[in-house]
């Protein structure tokens, strides 16, 4: 299909997903341009790129929503790759329109150019979320698979567990979440994922070029923000161990995720750019198991030798889902991905880099203050 791919574009390539892919390029003969505005929620005080990266990247300073530095940056690319975005779950629950501004309207911009103008791009991957799917697949004795609804505070007195959503019984299994199962996202931000997903696939199919909506699930590593108290539980409770402070741990703990490391992400973008690869997918980016709260904090306080008191306080945040795990067998099908990294595996490298890390901040007082305004929005219930 087309020409071979040379230059690429990673919007929000500062970022921590980003700048990975970008050196995975860069080692394998791409030439690379990132378009990021250093925010500092994610960023800090931080306006520039990792040292391995600079003079080896073209940098645009700049906002992905701005249609003029959008466009400029597309100019003679081959692919691109949309990770520029607004993250965190909890923050987009009253953050609304600032996070479609972000999140839809400047993919928009990205969908309009790849429509209207000329241009060489060949390839576009967007950075999805398991966010869409709001709670994951569940399989009923009495009626097959089905997708409980989004819990609410009133839902959590009853039970920490999703009820099915036929018969309002709690006798469910668990299963792995594949591409077909229902979209209900219980966030702002889910919402925002499932639109940039479809507009893309969407745009990319009016011009026949190739299109990849990669749903990540919780995707963790060295270089991830270590200051971002919105999101990134990996993070906070690293943080909260080295200080030896209490972890608060919502509902029960047994709530589970599917944690992805840095690597298999990678990997998983990087395939997405084979030319034999043609057409427009969407696929999960996940390890396929699922790991339980209380068991990733145990693990983070055991390796950081931390005295920090693990507190299960059955708090619970709106917009939160109980379980959700890849089904990955599209994305082998598709592009011949698994992935290489175990949980254990992975934490272990994370929390070796976390200790050589100097820049940490010396307490949780940002984290403190968001869980503060979650409570004072009525999301936060304890």
């Amino acid at each position: 299909m087309g020409k071979d791919i040379k230059k690429i574009l990673i919007t929000g390539g500062a970022g921590f997903i980003g700048s990975n892919v970008a050196r995975n390029l860069l080692q394998n003969g791409y030439e690379v341009s990132i378009l990021d505005n250093f925010l500092p929620q994610i960023h800090g005080d931080k306006n520039e790129l990792s040292e391995d990266l600079k003079g080896r990247v073209k940098l645009i300073y700049g906002d992905v929503a701005d249609p003029e530095v959008l466009y400029a940056a597309l100019q003679d690319q081959h692919a691109v790759i949309h990770y520029a975005a607004e993250t965190g779950t909890g923050q987009s629950m009253y953050n609304i329109a600032h996070y479609t501004n972000i999140n839809i309207q400047a993919t928009a911009n990205l969908c309009e150019y790849i429509i209207n103008e000329k241009h060489a791009i060949q390839t576009v991957v967007v950075a999805s979320s398991r966010s869409i799917y709001g709670e994951g697949k569940y399989n009923s004795k009495a009626f097959g698979n089905v997708y409980p609804n989004g819990r609410t505070y009133q839902d959590i007195k009853e039970s920490f567990d999703v009820s099915c959503p036929i018969s309002g019984n709690f006798d469910l299994e668990l299963m792995a979440t594949d591409e077909d199962s229902a979209i209900h996202p219980s966030s702002f931000y889910g919402i925002t994922k499932q639109v940039q997903e479809q507009m893309v696939i969407l745009a990319c199919r009016l011009k026949g070029i190739n299109g990849f909506a990669l749903r990540y699930q919780n995707v963790y590593g060295p270089g991830q923000s270590l200051k971002n108290p919105y999101t990134g539980i990996l993070s906070i409770f690293s943080r909260l161990a080295l200080q030896n402070e209490e972890i608060n741990i919502f509902e029960d703990g047994l709530e589970s995720r599917d944690f992805v490391y840095i690597d298999d992400v990678v990997k998983a973008t990087i395939k997405c750019l084979d030319q034999n690869i043609t057409g427009q997918y969407i696929l999960n980016v996940g390890s396929g198991v699922p790991v339980s709260v209380i068991e990733v904090a145990e693990e983070i306080v055991d390796f950081l030798k931390s005295s920090s008191v693990i507190k299960i306080s059955g708090a619970f945040r709106e917009g939160d889902i109980r379980h959700n795990y890849a089904d990955l067998k599209l994305a082998k099908q598709i592009i011949n991905f698994q992935p290489d990294w175990s949980f254990k595996k992975g934490l272990h490298q994370f929390l070796a880099w976390v200790l050589e890390q100097k820049d940490i901040p010396s307490n949780t007082s940002d984290y403190k203050r968001s869980l503060g305004e979650l409570k004072e929005k009525g999301l936060l219930n304890v």
